[in-house]
């Protein structure tokens, strides 16, 4: 049985929580697109953890990771985070890494920090992780897949050929110091010294594990709204985020994923540039930053403090019918327990007219939010695990979003913990 876990906004719903909690029940994790840029916020027994490239399941001993073909590898990343996680005691995870998968270099970091800096007030608000260089080489053939990493002769062939192509960028358009073949030909050796042991076929290892009835989980990164073809682009990341993916950047038929588990938050908030219908300001967006998330809304890669919005309805049944949604995980509820009223966006205003379905960027820029205000409930719920238990306007909200996005919400996660949860 394959689930994929992804998020139906702009990225930070809580999809680290929901794939914890469900990898108690899953024999393999894969994470199958992006790269370091974004981080999961986990909080178990072992403390509390923000990952950015192991899968969210690491921190059970009967799980299996997989950095699928998907993924763009930052071999340094990874392994910090390994060793940073069995500092705390987590024991070595059982990890796989796909032969397949390309790998991050050093210079598409360089290469996404000069771009941002030559943008200035246009850029993309990049976590400078290296991702969109990364993907651009990708597509454009000249990226080092990590089975390369065993032919030498063709590596050194290589790494003259890329090197001579990024000086002229390096040299005309950037003005920073080159970069030598010897450079990048050591830089990949000492990649392979680090990557070697858990290097496989990881789409033959699913397969197999398919075949035997394995429990399988696809963990996505970011959401929806940051597709790069049906997110809002130009400010969108640079590999799909949708669980259609999963089955590419996982190696598997697109039918074996049977559930789609997409998750949205009990508000909005977003990191990085773009049009954001439901945003709000001030004070009002202060309050609900310091209460959000654990330990208030700030990005797990980046620490910056994340956009704030009431929850929108339009952008959240758009992002569920992406994904392919077969249930909601509806996640932070808990933080909305101080207010008298919440607003709630309904539909957008373009050219005088409401629409409720979610347009591309051009007319988005033009949208005004159209709210709704339902009763707060005025308490804190945490520790509820019955939905019956749950206050009547709080019952209240969940049902009035559940029937605007019109896909069921299956989970409620009222608290950051992993029993902080209520099935329905």
């Amino acid at each position: 049985m394959v689930k994929a876990v992804v998020g139906a906004n702009w990225g930070d719903e809580g999809k680290g929580k929901i794939t914890d909690m469900l990898a108690r029940e899953t024999d393999i994790i894969v994470r199958f697109q992006g790269g370091a840029n974004a981080g999961h916020t986990i909080i178990n027994n072992y403390g509390k953890f923000a990952l950015h490239t192991l899968p969210s399941g690491v921190f059970y001993d009967h799980t299996t990771s997989i950095i699928g073909n998907g993924v763009a590898l930052d071999i340094p990343v990874l392994f910090k985070e390994v060793q940073s996680i069995r500092e705390k005691g987590v024991p070595m995870p059982k990890l796989l890494v796909s032969d397949r998968a390309q790998m991050v270099m050093s210079y598409h970091k360089n290469f996404d920090a000069y771009e941002e800096e030559r943008l200035g007030g246009k850029s993309f608000g990049s976590t400078k992780s290296g991702i969109a260089p990364f993907y651009s080489d990708k597509y454009a053939k000249i990226g080092f897949q990590v089975s390369e990493l065993y032919d030498e002769e063709l590596l050194k062939e290589k790494v003259e050929r890329v090197a001579a192509q990024k000086n002229v960028l390096l040299e005309h358009l950037y003005h920073k110091p080159l970069i030598t073949p010897e450079e990048l030909f050591d830089e990949l050796m000492e990649y392979k010294k680090m990557i070697e042991p858990f290097v496989c076929d990881t789409a033959l290892f699913l397969h197999n594990a398919i075949k035997e009835g394995k429990n399988i989980l696809l963990e996505g990164q970011l959401g929806s709204l940051k597709d790069p073809d049906h997110g809002i682009y130009p400010m969108v990341t640079s590999s799909s985020t949708l669980a259609g993916f999963g089955a590419v950047g996982a190696g598997i038929p697109p039918y074996e994923i049977q559930e789609i588990v997409t998750v949205c938050k009990a508000y909005s908030s977003a990191v990085g540039a773009g049009v954001f219908v439901s945003e709000i300001f001030g004070e009002e967006a202060d309050e609900l930053r310091r209460r959000g998330g654990d330990g208030g809304e700030f990005g797990a890669t980046t620490g910056r403090a994340r956009r704030m919005g009431w929850f929108d309805c339009v952008a959240s049944k758009y992002g569920c019918r992406m994904q392919g949604t077969t249930g909601v995980a509806f996640t932070v509820l808990d933080v909305l327990g101080y207010l008298d009223e919440i607003p709630v966006c309904t539909g957008y205003e373009i050219d005088g007219e409401v629409t409720t379905e979610f347009p591309t960027t051009r007319l988005l820029k033009q949208a005004k939010p159209v709210f709704e205000t339902l009763q707060g409930w005025k308490c804190d719920i945490r520790g509820i695990r019955e939905y019956e238990k749950l206050p009547k306007n709080c019952r209240r909200y969940i049902e009035f979003i559940e029937e605007k996005i019109g896909f069921p919400i299956m989970m409620i996660s009222n608290g950051p913990g992993r029993e902080d949860i209520i099935y329905r």
